[in-house]
């Protein structure tokens, strides 16, 4: 099970503004291209204040924000005709460089660091791979969890949340990373498997 499950209800809330976009001449594409470039400001935008540690509250900000211009990108491709090869591209890349970027900051703080944040980063985007590549052996584009997109966001959100208002971060902290690598290798493992028994 996976946050993503809730999607389609959370679809139904934005359709009114998804087309009100369309109707302003709005793209998928654009919506994309921002939603990659948001993501990239905020994380230099905290790496720039370090050490301050108030401006991790951009994160769960963003973040929900993220979720719901992703949503609006899909519906205006599906529901307005904008699909395009090119955007399946940029849809793929964006999400992997916006998790990247978003993520990142996190490694300047004790005792997270570069090593248990560049995990995170790797196996993330390996996840992201392993869902892509269904489409290649005959089985759809999976989503599947534990640590899916919307599981991260929930996750690196309310760490934001809590360093920008100053909580504290002791040693023992690090063992939410590690759950975090664990749950994306499995996640990782159960898409590959999901997808060569949905291809058979």
């Amino acid at each position: 099970m996976t946050l993503y499950a809730l999607k389609p209800r959370f679809q139904n809330l934005l359709r009114p503004a998804v087309a009100a976009l369309a109707r302003a001449g709005a793209t998928a594409n654009q919506v994309t291209l921002a939603a990659a470039a948001g993501p990239v400001a905020v994380g230099v935008s905290i790496a720039a204040a370090a050490p301050e540690r108030w401006p991790f509250l951009l994160l769960p900000l963003w973040l929900c924000i993220r979720m719901a211009l992703n949503a609006v990108d899909g519906m205006l491709a599906r529901d307005f005709a904008q699909k395009s090869r090119l955007g399946a591209y940029l849809n793929e890349l964006c999400d992997v460089v916006s998790d990247a970027a978003l993520y990142a900051p996190f490694a300047l703080l004790a005792p997270f660091g570069p090593f248990w944040i560049g995990l995170v980063i790797l196996l993330a985007a390996l996840s992201e791979f392993a869902g892509v590549l269904g489409p290649m052996t005959g089985a759809s584009r999976r989503y599947d969890g534990p640590m899916g997109k919307s599981d991260r966001a929930l996750v690196f959100g309310a760490l934001g949340l809590w360093v920008g208002l100053g909580g504290p971060l002791p040693g023992w902290s690090v063992i939410i990373l590690v759950v975090v690598a664990i749950l994306l290798a499995l996640t990782i493992v159960h898409r590959v498997r999901a997808g060569l028994a949905e291809a058979r």
